[in-house]
């Protein structure tokens, strides 16, 4: 079991515009609840101008809590959602003051809080309602109100208001849902996989079994998957300095540099080269 939270970047585009702009930083769960969720992230900003963001989504759920001021004087309501996987680039545009306490589940985790296919939640964004752990959507989710994972000053209790909320939704172990979980984290982790028939091959699990497996339990297939992780390794290459985009692309798996260039300008807004000199 990991002891600190991940400390990559990989996803975000211009991560050092970032770090400059907001306060951001990653906190891991309580101990029981780390065999589903990667990590909370936390954001804290004070902008004098319109700040965007833009990431390349991991193949995992989210729950997001945000409280935004805005330009207006005086707190709103705390707002909370469910993202399921995003498909394509995520932009947030953040402005004034404002504040987001987030989970990001392990790819195949949120399942065990879920109890249905993923893939229903693909590409949406399923509102909760306020200072409440129920939604007519979340069938097994369960409990009574709780504070606003927002409203606390601590990073420790902010992190503290989260583990209290997804303990209450009464997480569901399931051995199905933790083969998921670790054939995701292979992906993630080991860049020689390239194509799903070797992978399941590599991992004795039929190739209809485990595509059938990614749409239940991650919500996208495994394709996708493998596509998007090499994907944001690419992000992170281009932005450490010159390399040779015709062999990065033949390390990642793609025919050829522009199935690379096609790939990655979908997906980040711009091409490989236009954002490595963005970065720079």
């Amino acid at each position: 079991m990991r002891h600190r939270p991940r400390g990559d970047s990989r996803g975000i585009l211009d991560p050092g515009r970032l770090l400059r702009e907001v306060r951001f930083r990653r906190h891991l769960p309580a101990e029981s609840l780390r065999p589903w969720v990667e990590h909370y992230w936390l954001i804290d900003w004070v902008l004098n101008a319109p700040f965007e963001q833009r990431v390349v989504p991991h193949p995992a759920v989210n729950v997001v809590f945000r409280r935004d001021d805005g330009d207006h004087d005086g707190d709103r309501p705390e707002s909370g959602e469910v993202a399921g996987v995003g498909r394509d680039l995520f932009r947030i545009t953040l402005c004034g003051t404002g504040r987001v306490s987030g989970v990001q589940f392990r790819p195949g985790g949120f399942h065990a809080f879920w109890q249905r296919p993923v893939s229903e939640l693909t590409g949406r964004r399923v509102p909760l309602p306020t200072g409440r752990l129920t939604h007519p959507g979340f069938p097994v989710c369960a409990g009574g109100p709780a504070g606003p994972p927002t409203s606390a000053t601590s990073d420790n209790e902010r992190c503290r208001a989260l583990d209290t909320l997804l303990t209450a939704w009464r997480p569901e172990p399931d051995p199905v849902a933790e083969e998921a979980v670790r054939l995701a984290e292979a992906i993630r982790t080991d860049r020689t996989v390239l194509r799903v028939d070797d992978f399941a091959a590599r991992h004795d699990v039929p190739v209809r079994r485990l595509q059938r497996l990614f749409m239940e339990y991650v919500g996208v297939g495994p394709k996708w998957v493998i596509r998007r992780y090499r994907l944001q390794e690419a992000v992170e290459q281009a932005a450490g300095g010159p390399l040779s985009w015709a062999g990065l692309a033949a390390d990642l798996g793609y025919s050829d540099q522009a199935h690379l260039v096609r790939d990655f300008t979908a997906v980040a807004g711009v091409s490989p080269a236009a954002y490595a000199r963005s970065v720079r």
